[in-house]
């Protein structure tokens, strides 16, 4: 898979303009998230990338961008992990189905799955990062052969705060996925790991350091220490991406939001290189 460059980005209409998708599912995930299953009325898919995220709008009120959760080896629709953090996501959790919202994209570079073919995969999610890795975990688990030894390690700030709950059993379960969860804060049902997301690692085999991609999606604040994990088991940086949505609005690298430094998350992202991010301390820290 390839993504446009910029220059093709700026110069399509359809980039600027939304196009209308139904809604066909709903599912309250959480308290505070939803997840939406869309698909367009015309049948096409959207032929997204895993990493890549949309701009939703709903008439009247706004747009904001939302990450694919979802794989493009499922076209038949498409899936968006909504928190509810403004007016326009408020709105989005009041959506039934059959409504119709406007979509705009897919936007940003997502990743280079063709670069991560024939290689030992290692995905860390952290609490909503979950949601963009779905889609990259999906495409792992659909496309099985292209890849060696795939490692998933997930963790949220509690048990209440989990997402996909179906997924996660699927996973555990799941002989093609070395998966493995933990929570920061327990409460008295929780039976499985407790901690941060990096203590997961000490579950993990030896990994194979010229063979092993690793992929980095959550809070910025989690980057440096899964970073550190990563780098002392002699894997090379330019063998790590972080999955980076920084205060993303426009989608289209007009409005400045997302801007660190000279670099654009909407544009340049959100899916980068950690020796990119690296010269970027503005962007995750």
């Amino acid at each position: 898979m390839t993504t446009m460059n910029t220059s093709e980005r700026e110069t399509s209409a359809d980039l600027y303009v939304p196009t209308p998708a139904r809604v066909i599912g709903v599912q309250q995930m959480t308290d505070l998230e939803v997840l939406l299953q869309l698909a367009f009325d015309d049948g096409r898919a959207l032929e997204h990338h895993p990493g890549q995220f949309v701009q939703v709008s709903i008439l009247g009120v706004g747009e904001c961008p939302i990450s694919i959760c979802s794989s493009p080896t499922r076209p038949e629709h498409f899936e968006l992990c909504v928190r509810r953090v403004g007016e326009v996501t408020t709105h989005i959790h009041q959506l039934k189905e059959g409504d119709v919202i406007g979509i705009r994209g897919p936007l940003g570079h997502g990743f280079d799955v063709a670069e991560l073919h024939g290689k030992d995969i290692l995905v860390v999610a952290g609490g909503l990062g979950i949601a963009p890795a779905r889609s990259l975990i999906q495409y792992v688990l659909d496309e099985r052969e292209r890849f060696g030894t795939f490692h998933l390690l997930y963790g949220a700030r509690s048990p209440s705060e989990l997402l996909y709950r179906e997924d996660l059993t699927l996973w555990r379960e799941s002989p093609d996925v070395n998966f493995h969860a933990t929570v920061d804060q327990p409460d008295e049902q929780w039976r499985g790991r407790t901690g941060v997301v990096t203590t997961l690692f000490r579950e993990l085999p030896q990994l194979n350091p010229t063979e092993t991609m690793v992929i980095v999606i959550g809070p910025p604040v989690m980057f440096k220490f899964v970073v550190l994990e990563v780098l002392a088991r002699r894997i090379p940086q330019k063998s790590i991406y972080c999955s980076l949505e920084r205060r993303m609005k426009c989608g289209v690298g007009i409005c400045g939001h997302c801007q660190a430094n000279n670099v654009y998350a909407c544009l340049e992202g959100p899916v980068f290189k950690y020796g990119q991010l690296k010269a970027l301390r503005e962007a995750i820290e």
